[in-house]
């Protein structure tokens, strides 16, 4: 039965985020301005409740009801008054101390502000821009799994941005984004395929961006991706060389993978993923492998290595994967037999012998005219 009992009004955005603000402050205070720590206790208790009572409001303020959209001039405000506080300044270093729903309604509010858009500018994007420890924050939240997967989600909004994407990718050779390797690499399953799902976001969202980044941070990028790419992880490794395939083959990221396939290295170990005990596997180390044996240019070493094992690979392309009922692949393995079948080292140059010095003398060496 509907009620026909008039709803409350929302309280103004002011009051809701300043007591918001109240609330977390008093329970940073209790918890020693920590960040990690055991679940409230009970003398946190009505502080967590407290907070996730204003969160609540904040999220039906912010995207409305089912029978009731929101009110947008009251959103508006909310978004304002949040942005001009500290509140998630504070808020999202304490997220491991809030109870399950109001995780998931922070991270639906936190969404929604990175969303909107006013007076065609994303206020709560610049807001973020300018807190590189706040997106840290995001960053690092995957070491506390209990609360990975919600860290994660807002991770994954702010990517969306250009501008936050940017800010996440590293100048120099460290950096938190480099965790997330670290992370891909976690006993918990979805912690794991969270933190990659983040990695991939990054790495393909904003596509002149990400070839800048990998130009210049090639050798540490690469060598930490590699890791992964012969990870003891199956999940991690079918992933990784998924994703390594579509990095190469996409057009933006040309510079980067003429250098990488100039590596011979990089191609033993695709070489070994070739006959990889997962047939999923083989199958997205093939799709790297042809850019290798595809390249009109190869350098030295990598033909070496194509030429030691030209017989064998010729023979394994034969019998790889018969069973796969795709025209395309049996193609791509027709023209890669072809391929290797008619590489040879290039021919010698011939000798030519240094010219005989004139009957004059005249080009005899300085040394010796005296």
């Amino acid at each position: 039965m509907v009620s026909l009992a008039p709803r409350p009004e929302p309280a103004a955005p002011s009051e809701l985020v300043g007591a918001a603000r109240r609330a977390v402050s008093q329970l940073l205070e209790r918890l020693d301005a920590k960040l990690t720590g055991p679940p409230a206790s009970s003398d946190q208790q009505p502080l967590v409740e407290e907070i996730s009572r204003h969160f609540s409001a904040m999220k039906l303020s912010l995207y409305g009801e089912p029978d009731r959209p929101p009110d947008k001039q009251l959103a508006l405000e909310l978004a304002r008054e949040i942005l001009r506080t500290s509140l998630l300044d504070d808020l999202l270093p304490a997220l491991p101390h809030l109870d399950f729903e109001c995780r998931k309604d922070i991270t639906q509010v936190f969404s929604n502000l990175l969303r909107k858009q006013i007076d065609g500018q994303h206020p709560a994007v610049l807001w973020l821009e300018a807190r590189p420890a706040t997106l840290e924050v995001l960053l690092r939240g995957y070491a506390q799994s209990a609360v990975a997967l919600h860290y994660g989600a807002m991770l994954r909004e702010a990517v969306r941005h250009e501008r936050l994407a940017r800010a996440i990718l590293p100048s120099d050779d460290d950096g938190p984004f480099y965790a997330l390797f670290d992370y891909i690499e976690s006993p918990y399953f979805d912690v794991a395929s969270d933190a990659f799902a983040s990695l991939k976001d990054i790495l393909t969202k904003h596509k002149a961006l990400v070839a800048s980044f990998l130009d210049t941070a090639y050798t540490p990028f690469f060598r930490r991706f590699m890791r992964l790419v012969t990870s003891e992880n199956y999940v991690t490794r079918r992933q990784s060389v998924k994703l390594l395939g579509e990095l190469l083959l996409d057009r933006s990221n040309f510079a980067i993978m003429t250098r990488f396939i100039a590596c011979a290295d990089n191609l033993k170990v695709i070489m070994t993923l070739l006959r990889d005990s997962s047939s999923s596997i083989q199958y997205e180390a093939f799709h790297v492998f042809k850019i290798f044996v595809a390249n009109p240019h190869k350098e030295g070493r990598v033909l070496d290595v194509l030429l030691r094992n030209q017989e064998r690979l010729i023979h394994f392309l034969r019998d790889f994967q018969n069973e796969r009922p795709d025209e395309q692949f049996v193609e791509e393995k027709g023209f890669l037999i072809k391929e290797i079948s008619s590489l040879a080292r290039p021919a010698a140059a011939p000798l030519v012998p240094p010219p005989s010095n004139p009957p004059d003398g005249s080009a005899r060496p300085a040394a010796a005219q005296r």
